[in-house]
Order: C-alpha cells, then sequence, then structure tokens
C-alpha cells in the first residue's frame, strides 16, 4: 500500500484553479519526483498534504487512513515530515540544537542528543555542528532543514526544492542520501528543479502542469515525453 495517497484533489483561489482533480502516490522505500514550471501547483499540492491547505474537494490518506480533516500537528505525528523553500532555521542556534529542537519533538524525544548526533554524523555536519545557523552558505542550510526533518523520523518526507544553492559535489552526496534514506523505508517526495537530481534519483515522476498531472512514469519515459517537453522544457 502506499504511504500516501492523494485521490481528485481540487484547489481553487477566487475561482482559478491551483490544483484540477489531481491523483499522487508515493511508496515507502521510493523516491517520488514531482516536477512542473512555476505556477504549476507543487507547493499548494504540498500544502494539501500537509494539512496548510484544505482542498476544495478530493481526500489524502496516510497509510489507507483518511486525514483530509486533520491538521498539520496530526499528520507530524503520524510520521509526515516536511522542508519548504524558504529556509527558516533557528539563526541563533547551532546547527546540533537545530536538529535537537527537532529530536526533542520527535517520536525518540527521551534521546534527543544521540538522535540529532546521528543526524549531524549521516549528514556530515560535524565541522559546522557548533556554528550559528545563520552563518551557513545556503547549500549547507538545506541540509540542516532536512536534518529537523529527519529528527522526527518520517515515514514521508516531502522535500521542496532541497538541493537549491548546493554546488555539484554537495548535490552528488544529496543524491546519495534520498537513496538511503528511501531504503530505510521512507516514503521521499521530491519538488525539485535540478533535473539532473531528479532524474538520477527518483523511481517514478509525476509532472505537474497549470494544476494538472499531464504524465507519470519512470525518469527515462518522462525525459522524452512530448507532452512534457512541450509544457515544462518548453520544445516541441
Amino acid at each position: 500500500m502506499a504511504s500516501l495517497e492523494v485521490e481528485g484533489v481540487t484547489v481553487s483561489y477566487g475561482g482559478n484553479l491551483a490544483l484540477d482533480g489531481v491523483g499522487f502516490a508515493a511508496e515507502r522505500g521510493r523516491v517520488t519526483g514531482l516536477i512542473g514550471p512555476n505556477g504549476a501547483g507543487k507547493s499548494t499540492l504540498f500544502d494539501v498534504v500537509s494539512g496548510l491547505r484544505r482542498p476544495s474537494s478530493g481526500r489524502v490518506l496516510l497509510d489507507g487512513r483518511d486525514v483530509t480533516r486533520m491538521g498539520p500537528a496530526r499528520r507530524a505525528r503520524r510520521g509526515l515530515a516536511r522542508t519548504f523553500q524558504r529556509l527558516e532555521p533557528f539563526g541563533r542556534l547551532s546547527v546540533r540544537d537545530n536538529l535537537l529542537v527537532a529530536a526533542e519533538l520527535g517520536p525518540a524525544r527521551r534521546h534527543p542528543g544521540r538522535v540529532a548526533d546521528g543526524i549531524v554524523h549521516r549528514l556530515g555536519l560535524a565541522e559546522v555542528a557548533g556554528a550559528p545557523a545563520d552563518t551557513l552558505p545556503t547549500g549547507v542550510a538545506r541540509l540542516v532543514e532536512v536534518g529537523r526533518a529527519l529528527a522526527v523520523r518520517p515515514a514521508l518526507l516531502l522535500l521542496d526544492e532541497p538541493a537549491a544553492g548546493q554546488d555539484a559535489a554537495e548535490t552528488r552526496r544529496f543524491a546519495e542520501l534520498l537513496r538511503a534514506l528511501a531504503g530505510d523505508g521512507v516514503a521521499v517526495v521530491l519538488v525539485e528543479h535540478d533535473m539532473g537530481l531528479v532524474m538520477s534519483v527518483c523511481d517514478e515522476v509525476h509532472v505537474l502542469d497549470l494544476g494538472k498531472v499531464i504524465a507519470v512514469g519512470p525518469p527515462e519515459a518522462i525525459r522524452t515525453d512530448e507532452t512534457v517537453l512541450a509544457a515544462y522544457l518548453g520544445e516541441s
């Protein structure tokens, strides 16, 4: 069974459809890509899945349970974690303390220090663990955001442009991390404009355009899909 199922979700803003009957699914142990041009509805879909926005119609299921009317906190307790496009670390806290705050709210809150230290090691943040978060370069700060999400030990991880600001070497290491997380049984959903990362790491890719899913398939099929090329890449 899919960890996440979105069925017929519609969201409208003042009569304009941001999402139009969207269906989407993400399974444990896989990295699922969600791509599309700016304004396609990707972040809106994340808002619906995470409980920040209620759809006009349709429903969201986590591990088979309808959570459409649940708020973000209840969904988080059911194993959902999310990062955002905009970086918002606790700037004056150290990297480790940022992770510690999240760990204290998660299922392993009896041993938050152990959780934080494990994430520092896994993400290669040891050299900056004591540095204030607001002194970090963007690529490293993105990792801290991902680390805070991991501190709650999610079953479903929504990542909104997590590779923005990373250099080529950081992106390669990040791809390895995503594969490892999927190998641990996490359902990873990736919104990302770095097509090299998407095509190299995703098991399946969903393409949104103007609030509708226009293509679903493995990366090799999406890469050559004429509808995708026309709508997303601007090619005929």
